[in-house]
């Protein structure tokens, strides 16, 4: 479970992750990252399930299952870093394990050109 300190809550904060942040996607999801620099609460996560994703049934089962694979993903983020996680509507069908997985790669990637992207 994604613990509360580090769950996006503010629209601006989304609005910055994914209009300036760095963006990588795979066939379940898209994240987006982002570092703001003086900000050290440690890294937030947001979440964007559309409707494209399913009913609501499905969509907050995707949720469930986003939370936790970032929740594995915290300790390899930067302290200042806003991130966001766009579920694709493949992700409906997904298992947990190739969702997770999606995630992982994708956040690597995100990482390696955000970090591009400051030198």
């Amino acid at each position: 479970m994604l613990p509360a300190a580090h769950r996006m809550r503010r629209s601006v904060d989304f609005e910055r992750a994914v209009r300036r942040g760095a963006r990588a996607g795979r066939s379940t999801v898209v994240v987006h990252l982002t570092r703001v620099p003086g900000e050290d609460g440690g890294p937030l996560v947001g979440l964007v399930v559309s409707k494209a994703v399913g009913n609501a049934v499905r969509r907050n089962l995707v949720k469930r299952r986003l939370r936790s694979a970032a929740s594995g993903q915290l300790e390899h983020l930067p302290q200042d870093a806003l991130v966001v996680l766009r579920a694709l509507p493949r992700a409906a069908t997904a298992d947990y394990a190739h969702l997770s997985r999606d995630v992982e790669r994708a956040t690597a990637t995100v990482l390696r050109r955000a970090d591009e992207r400051v030198r």
